[in-house]
């Protein structure tokens, strides 16, 4: 981003996670409840960054040997005659899905619950810095009056 901008910064899709990365704006006075929060939201675009793209990583891998197993036991080959991908059909296709999901389940479980404890502490610290910028705005303009 360019150095006068003022506000976070999101970029294109990752190729790995499919997730936005965000690029956070650091104001000059930061304060450090302001920071605890910047920080926060930092380490869960991180974590979700992690999540994905591990996440992803593994359905292609074992989308890719499911696809292969299953057309070598019907004895066909990855591509036709024409040369283009072989596919499966959409029933085959929805047992991979749901396989992968059923053993993934535990996985997806904790990442959901891990998401929503980092929101809930996001959240609480935007409320804070809300609070606290609140506060000094009504100081400012209470001393501004006063003279």
């Amino acid at each position: 981003p360019p150095a006068h901008s003022q506000s976070d910064w999101i970029g294109p899709p990752d190729k790995h996670s499919n997730l936005r990365p965000i690029i956070f704006y650091v104001p000059p006075q930061e304060c450090p409840l302001e920071r605890r929060l910047r920080e926060a939201r930092q380490e869960a675009q991180a974590c979700n960054q992690r999540f994905w793209a591990q996440q992803n990583r593994a359905f292609h891998q074992e989308k890719e040997e499911f696809i292969y197993s299953r057309l070598k036991a019907k004895g066909l080959e990855r591509r036709d005659k024409t040369g283009q991908k072989a596919t499966l059909n959409a029933e085959e296709m929805a047992e991979f899905y749901k396989d992968f999901l059923s053993k993934n389940f535990r996985k997806h479980m904790q990442y959901n619950r891990d998401w929503y404890k980092r929101n809930f502490t996001i959240t609480f610290l935007m409320g804070q810095v809300a609070l606290v910028r609140a506060l000094r705005r009504l100081r400012w303009k209470r001393k501004n009056v006063g003279n």
